[in-house]
């Protein structure tokens, strides 16, 4: 039986017998014939350029390939850059490919780019990527949901304020009233705004309070009776409102801090009357003048000694802001015409006229005065913007106020004092008192009552 060749193995590299005879691997051929391992989880791209890294991938030298990336595509005016060819073949270690080099450029001029901290590439796995990602994500989209949706409390507010016609409407334009003025040196329109924040300041100094229990011989009957006579008697002398209106601060401050008797009541009305002419008046009446209006009641002695008493008592404090100054402002804000202006002031003299008013300070009842008038007038809008900022007062805050003027307009033609009715219903100024009084006021305050 014949005998099989026992062939020595062979070591890696060593020759092989063909026909008798011994060659040696060549390993370079070798190399050249195997096929390269494909992708085994090493190859990095970097801005389109696949690097196959022969070690670890860290931040560092992420930023280093980075930068190389960024140099090269600098210099060959943003080209992307090809994939680098391997000239070398490649060595087998253990049985596994090495990764692939890229291949050195030519000679270029090296461009020194640093790595913006946001252009960093973190290289990573997948999976830390996407975790990485998906926090801001969530927030992203968080404030976009918060943004967009909306709650059911909010919903039922715009429909609310939708059926009762309080959608936003677009914000009136506040009207300089003063613009016309600019030229005039007396309308002081520098210094205005701040002279009527002073009034507002100090017009509760002298403000008098309710003195009327501490009157034992006086009542609201015989005071309204008092200053309805001295509207006639200033309407007979043709003298300013601004007399008128002092005359009554001037009666109300002296009886809150005197008892008076009842037949001195209209002598402290003629003195306060004869003060108020000489400070406000270019011709103020003579006292003589009032001794004949008041029949010879009282003589010029005892006009002149109660004009020094009440001096004495108010500390001869006549520069006051009396409900007047603030009625010239505020009417001019209004935007008046002839017939609102004449309304304005016959409602305020109603108001001067009664004890009522004195719970109110000047400047709210010329607001209010000019309010009762704008809804007698059938003004539209009601108040406004302008009249909010230069009152300093909303509608609902001079409500009760405009209704107290409201009602005592309703009452003036059957009244039995009708004085300031008469003065009114002159056509000369409008006759504004044969007006009917304010609706809309007199149904909310019989509501209210």
């Amino acid at each position: 039986m014949a005998s099989r060749p026992i062939v020595p193995p062979q070591a890696r590299g060593d020759a092989v017998v063909e026909g008798g005879k011994q060659q040696k691997k060549n390993p370079a051929a070798e190399g050249r014939n195997r096929r390269a391992l494909g992708d085994i989880g090493n190859l990095v791209n970097v801005k389109g350029v696949e690097v196959k890294p022969n070690r670890p991938i860290t931040r560092s030298f992420c930023a280093q390939l980075l930068a190389n990336a960024q140099a090269a595509a600098a210099a060959d005016n943003n080209k992307k850059q090809a994939c680098a060819k391997v000239d070398a073949p490649l060595p087998v270690v253990d049985g596994v490919v090495a990764a692939k080099r890229v291949a050195p450029k030519p000679a270029q001029k090296k461009v020194t780019v640093k790595p913006k901290p946001e252009e960093v590439i973190d290289i990573s796995s997948e999976e830390e990527v996407e975790k990485e990602k998906s926090p801001n994500k969530k927030k992203e989209g968080d404030a976009n949901s918060k943004k967009k949706s909306r709650t059911l409390t909010s919903v039922l507010t715009a429909r609310s304020k939708a059926a009762c016609g309080l959608t936003k409407k677009p914000k009136e334009q506040i009207v300089d009233i003063d613009a016309a003025d600019t030229e005039n040196e007396l309308a002081a329109v520098e210094y205005i705004d701040e002279i009527y924040k002073f009034y507002k300041l100090v017009e509760h100094e002298n403000r008098p309070h309710d003195y009327m229990d501490s009157q034992p011989e006086l009542n609201e009957r015989m005071r309204a009776i008092l200053v309805d006579w001295l509207i006639d008697v200033h309407r007979k002398f043709e003298l300013s409102l601004e007399t008128l209106y002092l005359t009554t601060n001037i009666i109300d401050r002296f009886l809150a801090t005197k008892t008076v008797p009842r037949r001195e009541l209209q002598l402290v009305g003629i003195s306060a009357m004869l003060m108020a002419s000489k400070y406000e008046e270019i011709w103020p009446p003579e006292v003589n003048d009032f001794v004949c209006l008041s029949d010879r009641a009282y003589t010029h002695e005892q006009i002149l000694v109660m004009e020094k008493t009440i001096l004495n008592k108010l500390e001869w404090t006549l520069t006051v802001p009396t409900t007047y100054v603030f009625l010239v402002r505020f009417i001019k804000a209004s935007i008046p015409d002839e017939k609102f202006e004449n309304m304005v002031y016959f409602l305020s003299e109603l108001g001067a006229m009664h004890y009522a008013t004195i719970m109110y300070c000047p400047s709210m009842v010329a607001a209010s005065a000019v309010l009762a008038a704008r809804c007698t007038l059938n003004k539209n809008p009601t108040w406004s913007d302008t009249l909010k900022l230069h009152t300093g007062y909303s509608e609902a805050q001079l409500m009760d106020c405009a209704r107290l003027l409201v009602s005592f307009h309703s009452t003036a033609e059957n009244g039995k004092l009708k004085v300031v009715y008469r003065k009114y219903s002159d056509p000369t100024r409008g006759a504004v008192a044969l007006l009917p009084p304010a609706r809309n006021l007199m149904l909310e305050d019989s509501a209210a009552n």
